[in-house]
């Protein structure tokens, strides 16, 4: 669709939310607790603990906050007992949401994202009410400049991945949830590391969001992020680039 790009769709997202420095550090912290209480603590023996370090540093959290978040875990420090949900539902313009939350009260959490999709003109389901619009995979977002398209193809496909799309805008590069640590690991050798990576839930189908619903949507999204418990929001909308660069300024 002219005007449109997925890979800008997510890079505004995402730095909407790096704006956000404190909370996304707390909510590292806590992925790298959760990783290091449930397996090894040292990183090349837990690929969970490798991605949630990986990612606090692409999100260039502090090497001292890091190694606190893993003394934290290791020492039993972290006394919490975190829980993994998902919430499902739709916000405004028929989008589906996905809501994925670490959390050590299933009841408070449930009623904060229940009110905030209430409040900001959406709706929340039952689980498995949206997820037939997603697949779940292994995502890895490169900068443009990384490598022309050919190339990052030939390496991504080299390493295991399922689909690339490139565009003047970046590299996305999709993989089964099971290949996900050898495809990044692989591909961090040949390119350096991704400007994004994690398991995510990708829109398999889009929903085109107008400007008026667009602010209202982006008002559902940022609530979702502002709570403590929500690690990571997915919904399928899908903005004009000039009318995301208004809304996310």
């Amino acid at each position: 669709m002219a005007g449109h790009s997925q890979f800008k769709n997510i890079m505004h997202r995402k730095g909407a939310q790096d704006k956000k420095r404190a909370k996304i550090f707390a909510k590292l912290a806590k992925e790298i607790i959760v990783a290091a209480k449930s397996g090894m603590p040292e990183p090349d023996k837990n690929p969970a603990l490798r991605l949630a370090i990986q990612n606090a540093r692409a999100a260039n959290m502090p090497k001292d906050n890091i190694e606190r978040a893993i003394a934290r875990a290791v020492g039993g420090g972290a006394e919490e007992n975190y829980e993994e949900i998902r919430y499902e539902g739709y916000g405004p313009g028929g989008v589906a949401v996905i809501v994925e939350a670490l959390t050590d009260n299933r009841n408070r959490t449930a009623s904060e994202v229940r009110a905030i999709f209430s409040k900001n003109g959406g709706s929340l389901g039952e689980t498995g009410s949206v997820a037939f619009n997603f697949e779940r995979v292994g995502q890895l977002l490169y900068k443009a400049e990384v490598a022309d398209a050919d190339s990052l193809f030939e390496a991504a496909v080299e390493a295991g991945a399922t689909n690339v799309e490139s565009s003047e805008d970046g590299h996305e590069v999709v993989c089964a949830p099971d290949d996900f640590a050898e495809v990044r690991d692989a591909l961090a050798e040949t390119l350096g590391d991704p400007e994004e990576a994690g398991l995510v839930w990708k829109p398999t189908n889009t929903i085109p969001v107008e400007e008026e619903q667009g602010q209202t949507l982006m008002k559902l999204l940022d609530a979702l992020d502002d709570c403590d418990d929500v690690q990571r929001v997915a919904a399928n909308y899908d903005i004009a680039d000039e009318v995301l660069e208004r809304l996310t300024a």
